[in-house]
C-alpha cells in the first residue's frame, strides 16, 4: 500500500466508523454489523501503525462512543468513560498477560490475579451519588461529555435512589440493558399499537433510556448491572473483586458469574463457561472482560488513549452462539417440499435475535449429505441439543454444529414425518431429490393457492380474468378452495355477478366477462388438463405423452388404479436400495444392488395385471418411473383423488386427435434407438404418433418395431433376442412413405 493509498483508505475509514459511531451511540439503529465495525477498526489500527504519520487528529482509534444527541442536556464526566480493547482469540489473552507482566517487570511465575465477567451487551450508564443521594445520570456519549438521563434512570427499579454506608461522592457504572423475555413483551406491544419494534435487546435499551418524555422510559422494563466507578471521594476496596462485593452490598445489581482467576488458562476456561451459559442467561452478552484484580497494579498500569491497559474484553464470535434446540417444526412449501425448521431458546447472532433456523432436509437433521456422505461427524441433531448457530449478514440462520457432551440422556434420534402436516397425506422422497414432499396436491392448504394460481395459468384452464391475483383474493375469501369450485362459482353466489361486481376492481362487465370465460373452458384437451392438475413431474410435454398414450381420461386413470400395487413394489424396491448403497459406503463394502432391489420386489405381490399395467406405463417414451410414481401417487391419494373427480364432473375432457387408423404402423408399438441423421428423435416420434403408432421408450415383449440408427446399442441387442423386427432409419422412412 502507497503512502497516498494509505491516507485515502484513512479518511475512508474514519467517515465508515464515525457514521457507525453515531448510528450505534447516539441514534440507536447500528448500521453495521459488531464483526464488521471490529474489522474496519482493526484495519484503520494497523495502517496507523505502518503509517504513524498519516494518522488523523480524529482518528477513530481515539474515540469513545458519539457525540450526545440534541435534546438532552450535557454533562462533562468527573472521570472519562472509557473504552476497552478487544480480544478475538485465545492467544490474546495470553498476549494480554504477557504485556501486563512485561510492563509491570513481573516474572512468568510471579502471582497476577484477573476478574473475569460477562460483557453485557447494553448502554453503559453513570450513576453520580453526593451523600448517599442519586444525583445525576449520564450516558458515555464521546466518553467526556454524556448525556443527561437522570429523570428516566430513576424509573429503573435497579438502581437505588439513595445509599446506605457509601463514600460521599460516587459515581456508579454499568450497563442499562432488557432482558430476552422483556424484549419480547416490548416488540409485541409496539407491533399491537402499530408503532416500530426493535431489532435486538441492545437497540431497546437503548432507545428506552435515552426517551426525552421519562413516562415513556417508565413503561419499559429496563434493568442494571453495575460493574466499575468513576470519581470516589474514598475506594471502594483494594481489588476489583472486593469493589464488586461493596457494589452490591450498597444495594446494586452485580452479575453473579463474575469470577476471580489466577492465569489465563482459568480466565478462558471461565470464557467458555460463560459462553455455554450464553442462551440461557435471559440477557445479551457479547464477551467476558478480564480486568486486574490488584486496584493498586491498575493504577500503575493507567490507560492510554482511550482504553485502560489493565482490562481487555474476549469477544464471542459475532456470527456464532450455542443455544438450546427446542423444537423441529416442519413446514410445507408451495410445492409441497416438507422443510424443517429449528425452535431454538433465543440467541443474538450478529445483532439479530434468533429463535428459528433451517435445518435444511432430513438428510441434513441426520448428520449426513445428499451422497450419503457424513457432515458435522456425523452427529445428528435431536430435539433438546445444545447446538451452535450460524447467521452471517442477511443469510437464513442455520444449525452448524452440536455439543453431545451437553446431550441429554433420554434423547431419540429425530424421526422425520412421512406424512404432511397440513394435510395428512403421504411424504414422498423421490430417488435422487434431497426434499420429501406432499402428495395431496390439489387438497394440500399449503399448496393450495399456488396450485389454483398453476390451473388458470396459460398453458392450462387460461381463464380469462381470472389470473394469480384474482385467486388469492378468492382464496382468501373463501371463494374458491379447490378447482372444481371455479365452475360452481356463479352457482354458489346466486347470480354471481351481484355479488361480485360489488368488490374493489369489478363492475357488471367484468363480472358477466369472467363467468363466461369460465364456462368457455368447461370443455378442455386432455393434455391441457393433465398439466393444469399441477401433479409434480408432468409438464406440458409429458401430460401431451400421457394423453396421447391412453388416449382418454378414463384409460389413463383405468391404468394407473390398475398398476398400482407394482408402483408401490418399485418405491419399496427404490428405498431398500438407497439403504443399501448408505450401508454399504458405510461398512466400506460394494452395494448388492440387484439382490437388494429383487428381494424387495420380491416382497410385494404384484398381480400379472398390474406388473403389465406399470410396465406399459413407464415403458412409454418420455414417462419413466419417476413421473410414473408422482402420478400415481396423485391419483391414489383419495382426497386429492376426489378433488379431481369433482372437477372432472364439471368438464368434458377432449381425447387427443385420433390418430391415422390405416397408415403401416397404426396401432403399433415402436422404439427408436442409436442416432437418427435426418430427422431428430422429436420429430420421429411425432410422425409416429400422428401415423397411429405407440413411441415407447424401451424394448419389452410387446414392442412390435425397432428403429435403429447408427450407435445402437442394448436396446438392439434385446430385441434380436425377443426376435422383434428391426430396421434403419431410411427403413422408416419408407416404411411410413417419407423416403
Amino acid at each position: 500500500m502507497s503512502v497516498e493509498q494509505a491516507r485515502a483508505e484513512l479518511e475512508r475509514l474514519a467517515e465508515l466508523l464515525g457514521a457507525a459511531n453515531l448510528a450505534y451511540h447516539t441514534e440507536d439503529a447500528p448500521e453495521l454489523s459488531d464483526a464488521e465495525y471490529d474489522r474496519l477498526k482493526r484495519r484503520n489500527a494497523a495502517i496507523e501503525a505502518r503509517f504513524p504519520d498519516l494518522k488523523l487528529d480524529e482518528s477513530p482509534s481515539d474515540q469513545v462512543g458519539a457525540r450526545p444527541a440534541e435534546g438532552f442536556a450535557k454533562v462533562t464526566h468527573a472521570v472519562r468513560m472509557m473504552s476497552l480493547g478487544n480480544a478475538f482469540e485465545d492467544e490474546d489473552i495470553a498476549g494480554f498477560d504477557t504485556g501486563i507482566r512485561k510492563y509491570l517487570g513481573l516474572s512468568a511465575d510471579a502471582p497476577l490475579a484477573f476478574t473475569s465477567e460477562p460483557k453485557i451487551d447494553g448502554l453503559s450508564l453513570s450513576l453520580r451519588y453526593e451523600g448517599g443521594k442519586l444525583v445525576q445520570a449520564a450516558t458515555r456519549g464521546d466518553g467526556s461529555v454524556g448525556e443527561n438521563v437522570t429523570a428516566n434512570a430513576r424509573t429503573i427499579s435497579d438502581i437505588p435512589a439513595e445509599l446506605q454506608g457509601a463514600p460521599e461522592i460516587l459515581e456508579v457504572r454499568g450497563e442499562v440493558y432488557m432482558s430476552h423475555a422483556d424484549f419480547a413483551a416490548l416488540n409485541a406491544r409496539q407491533e399491537a399499537a402499530g408503532d416500530k419494534t426493535f431489532a435486538n435487546p441492545r437497540n431497546a435499551a437503548a432507545g428506552s433510556l435515552r426517551q426525552l418524555d421519562s413516562e415513556i422510559t417508565r413503561a419499559r422494563p429496563l434493568r442494571f448491572f453495575a460493574y466499575a466507578w468513576g470519581e470516589v471521594s474514598e475506594q471502594l476496596a483494594e481489588t476489583q473483586m472486593g469493589a464488586i462485593v461493596r457494589l452490591h452490598e450498597l444495594g446494586f445489581e452485580t452479575n453473579p458469574l463474575t469470577e476471580r482467576c489466577s492465569r489465563p488458562a482459568e480466565m478462558l476456561a471461565h470464557y467458555r463457561a460463560i459462553e455455554a451459559q450464553r442462551a440461557t442467561l435471559g440477557y445479551d452478552i457479547d464477551g467476558v472482560v478480564y480486568k486486574v484484580d490488584d486496584l493498586a497494579l491498575q493504577g500503575r498500569l493507567g490507560f492510554r488513549s482511550t482504553t485502560p491497559r489493565w482490562a481487555i474484553a474476549h469477544k464471542f464470535p459475532a456470527e456464532l452462539a450455542w443455544t438450546r434446540l427446542e423444537a423441529i417444526d416442519i413446514q410445507v412449501g408451495r410445492t409441497g417440499a416438507l422443510s424443517p425448521v429449528a425452535r431454538l431458546t433465543p440467541v443474538t447472532v450478529g445483532g439479530v435475535v434468533v429463535s428459528n433456523a433451517t435445518l435444511h432436509n432430513e438428510d441434513y437433521i441426520a448428520g449426513r449429505d445428499a451422497k450419503g456422505g457424513e457432515i458435522r461427524g456425523g452427529k445428528d441433531i435431536r430435539i433438546g441439543d445444545w447446538v451452535q448457530v450460524y447467521r452471517a449478514g442477511d443469510v437464513i440462520p442455520k444449525v452448524a454444529d452440536v455439543d453431545l457432551s451437553k446431550r441429554p440422556e433420554d434423547s431419540a434420534p429425530y424421526e422425520f414425518p412421512h406424512l404432511c402436516p397440513e394435510c395428512g397425506s403421504e411424504a414422498i422422497r423421490e430417488e435422487g431429490d434431497a426434499v420429501r414432499r406432499c402428495s395431496g396436491g390439489l387438497i394440500c392448504p399449503a399448496q393450495a393457492v399456488e396450485k389454483l394460481k398453476h390451473f388458470v395459468s396459460r398453458a392450462a384452464f387460461d381463464i380469462e380474468g381470472l389470473g394469480a391475483k384474482q385467486v388469492e383474493q378468492f382464496y382468501a375469501d373463501g371463494w374458491i378452495r379447490e378447482p372444481a369450485e371455479i365452475f360452481t362459482l356463479q352457482e354458489r353466489y346466486g347470480s354471481g355477478v351481484q355479488q361480485l361486481k360489488n368488490r374493489e376492481g369489478w363492475g357488471d362487465k367484468s363480472a358477466s366477462n369472467l363467468f363466461a370465460a369460465i364456462d368457455e373452458q368447461r370443455s378442455i384437451a386432455m393434455a391441457r388438463f393433465l398439466f393444469a392438475l399441477g401433479i409434480r413431474h408432468v409438464g406440458e410435454v409429458a401430460a401431451r405423452d400421457l394423453a396421447l398414450h391412453y388416449g382418454s381420461w378414463e384409460a389413463l386413470t383405468a391404468a394407473l388404479d390398475t398398476a398400482r400395487p407394482a408402483a408401490l413394489a418399485h418405491r419399496a424396491a427404490d428405498e431398500a436400495e438407497e439403504g443399501e448403497r448408505l450401508a454399504a459406503e458405510a461398512e466400506g463394502r460394494r452395494a448388492r444392488i440387484s439382490e437388494t432391489r429383487a428381494a424387495a420386489q420380491a416382497a410385494h405381490a404384484v398381480p400379472d395385471e398390474a406388473a403389465s399395467a406399470w410396465a406399459d406405463l413407464i415403458g412409454a417414451d418420455g414417462i419413466g418411473p419417476i413421473l410414473a410414481l408422482s402420478i400415481s401417487d396423485a391419483l391414489a391419494n383419495d382426497h386429492e383423488r376426489a378433488a379431481i373427480e369433482r372437477l372432472v364432473a364439471h368438464l368434458t375432457i377432449i381425447p387427443p386427435d385420433a390418430p391415422a387408423a390405416d397408415s403401416p404402423v397404426a396401432g403399433k408399438t415402436v422404439v427408436f434407438t442409436g442416432s437418427l441423421e435426418k430427422m431428430t428423435r422429436a420429430e420421429a416420434k411425432a410422425r409416429a404418433e400422428a401415423l397411429g403408432a405407440k413411441v415407447a421408450g424401451s424394448v419389452s415383449a410387446k414392442t412390435d418395431l425397432l428403429v435403429a440408427g447408427p450407435g445402437a446399442g442394448s436396446k438392439a441387442k434385446k430385441a434380436a433376442e425377443l426376435g422383434i423386427e428391426t430396421i434403419d432409419e431410411d427403413g422408416w422412412l419408407a416404411l411410413i412413405g417419407d423416403a
